[in-house]
């Protein structure tokens, strides 16, 4: 009987799913870039409609060249396996969803969060983009614990604890604080007046709660846990595992904090 299409498709041997959709992330970056770039006047609640493809374009390229650069240190029965290329399936069919579903509002010049004009695009908000940002966190953390139960993992002893705390960091405050965004009308605790005071670059509110800086620390435990893990293995230091541990708890304090403040309507820097 031939082999189906998805045994292929997670056979060993096949090539690296995480470099292809980091890859796939990276195209669709620059065309995004490219129509941003192109003269579209439009705005999308107070920003360029193509802004928003390319800031998930942009994430999902972090995402997925993070997950890239772990696999490549499992071993080869783990990296191969059809526990991580299922994960991997699965986190294909949540972001070309998404991105497909976040491209096509842009190119109407519609919301594609939030927004519940109508009954489909309320349906698409909650299954295609709250629904598969669920299914994405929980590969994360589930990549993480491999990582952390594979014995024959290329990880010094700090890198492996970065690796498994970060992910499973990211999975768990990236749940509570993307779930209290999905329900709410926007990313902010209060009022932020139209062409009121942003703070440079990151754009988040100087004048009431926003709950961005919060959901960007979950987000990124995963990048900073790991990174700090591979430096002190690097430095020879001998209470890595230890200084992994104690900074993840800082990071958990940190996002915390910064969640409190936005939810009591306080900005992160307050510019009047």
């Amino acid at each position: 009987m031939p082999q189906s299409d998805l045994a292929r498709a997670l056979a060993p041997g096949t090539p690296d799913p995480w470099r292809a959709l980091a890859a796939l992330s990276a195209a669709l970056l620059v065309v995004m870039l490219l129509w941003a770039v192109s003269g579209d006047p439009r705005v999308v609640s107070g920003g360029p409609v193509w802004a928003k493809p390319m800031k998930f374009a942009a994430s999902f390229l972090v995402l997925f060249a993070t997950i890239a650069l772990v696999a490549d240190r499992l071993s080869p029965p783990v990296r191969d396996g059809w526990p991580l290329r299922l994960i991997g399936l699965g986190m294909a069919v949540a972001m070309i969803a998404e991105m497909a579903w976040i491209v096509r509002q842009a190119a109407r010049g519609a919301d594609s969060h939030y927004n519940s004009e109508t009954p489909f695009e309320a349906l698409m908000y909650t299954t295609v983009m709250a629904g598969g940002a669920v299914y994405l966190v929980i590969a994360i953390g589930l990549i993480g614990w491999i990582a952390k139960r594979d014995p024959g993992a290329r990880f010094g002893p700090a890198t492996r604890e970065g690796v498994w705390l970060g992910f499973v960091a990211s999975f768990v405050l990236t749940l509570v604080v993307a779930g209290w965004l999905s329900n709410g009308s926007g990313p902010y605790e209060g009022v932020h007046p139209p062409g009121g005071p942003t703070i440079p670059i990151m754009g988040w509110s100087g004048v009431t709660g926003d709950l961005r800086p919060a959901h960007f620390l979950a987000l990124h435990a995963m990048q900073a846990l790991p990174l700090l893990g591979l430096w002190l293995d690097r430095m020879g230091a001998a209470q890595g595992i230890r200084s992994v541990r104690l900074a993840t708890g800082a990071w958990v304090a940190a996002t915390a904090l910064l969640f409190v403040q936005a939810v009591t309507g306080q900005p992160l820097i307050a510019l009047g």
